[in-house]
């Protein structure tokens, strides 16, 4: 297993968890934070093992948003500047090699394996769009959201103007880039963005059981698939998706998977499905 130095990486059965771990800064996202996170989601991919991933953070915040360090030095510079960790070099998912999950977190939806974010206290600003990007989120009912752009003089960052719109509607989308006021769980939930209210500390396990619990009954092969025709198709127009899913369905029907599936519900038995290979 890696060593990595602002995030915890761990395996359990079917599910892996990352932990930003800088409980401290609230898990301010450095730019080494943001490279070993990509790295671990590319060992994720890698491991036929590993169902889906579970994005959390240590300590009582999830993600306080770009370290404020780092912050002050893209204000200084006026630009957007990068850094080059070759260690960590990493190029997850994205088997197609599309170009509209080349950013971050735009990438994050370029994954073959689901990427569910269990968010334990604040999350904000960056911190926000990774939360956004991911396919579910869970929330602590002690949890809030806050888009936090506006107040420091920017739009909304990182693709999160094309993506939140499409989770809660451009008024709601709009409202949380406008005011930038705290959001708590049950708002979030009832907006659609949070998938899951848990009770207090629960959140983490709970976004755990829900991969394990899809891991013992649905293919990963399915699993891929839908992942991919959702965020496909949100940018396709309905002809050509109804298109291409015609084609896939043809595919799957034709798949060993669908034969195990039919044969495991006759047999009345746990299914043996193949896994994602690398």
């Amino acid at each position: 297993m890696h060593d990595y130095e602002h995030i915890l990486y761990e395996i359990d059965g079917p599910v892996a968890t990352i932990t930003m771990n800088r409980p401290d800064t609230l898990n301010a996202l450095t730019s080494l934070m943001q490279a070993e996170i990509r790295h671990a989601l590319d060992t994720s991919e890698r491991n036929e093992e590993v169902i889906g991933t579970v994005l959390t953070g240590a300590g009582r915040g999830f993600c306080s948003g770009v370290d404020m360090t780092e912050l002050g030095e893209l204000s200084k510079a006026g630009k957007r500047t990068g850094s080059s960790f070759d260690h960590l070099k990493a190029d997850p998912g994205n088997p197609d090699n599309d170009p509209n999950y080349k950013s971050s977190p735009g990438y994050f939806l370029g994954l073959r394996k689901p990427l569910v974010a269990a968010i334990n206290g604040a999350c904000a600003g960056l911190g926000f769009s990774y939360a956004t990007f991911c396919d579910m989120r869970f929330m602590d009912r002690k949890a809030k959201i806050v888009s936090s752009f506006s107040p420091r003089g920017l739009i909304a960052e990182h693709g999160t103007c094309w993506m939140l719109p499409r989770l809660v509607g451009p008024s709601h989308a709009l409202d949380i880039f406008w005011s930038s006021r705290r959001v708590l769980a049950e708002e979030a939930y009832h907006m659609g963005w949070a998938n899951q209210v848990s009770e207090e500390g629960e959140v983490v396990a709970d976004a755990q059981n829900y991969l394990k619990e899809i891991a013992g009954t649905s293919a990963p092969i399915s699993i891929m698939m839908m992942k991919k025709q959702v965020y496909n198709h949100m940018m396709s127009d309905f002809g050509d998706a109804m298109d291409e899913t015609n084609r896939w369905m043809d595919e799957s029907i034709a798949d060993d998977d669908f034969k195990e599936g039919v044969a495991s519900f006759v047999e009345k038995r746990p299914p043996n499905f193949a896994r994602v290979k690398v």
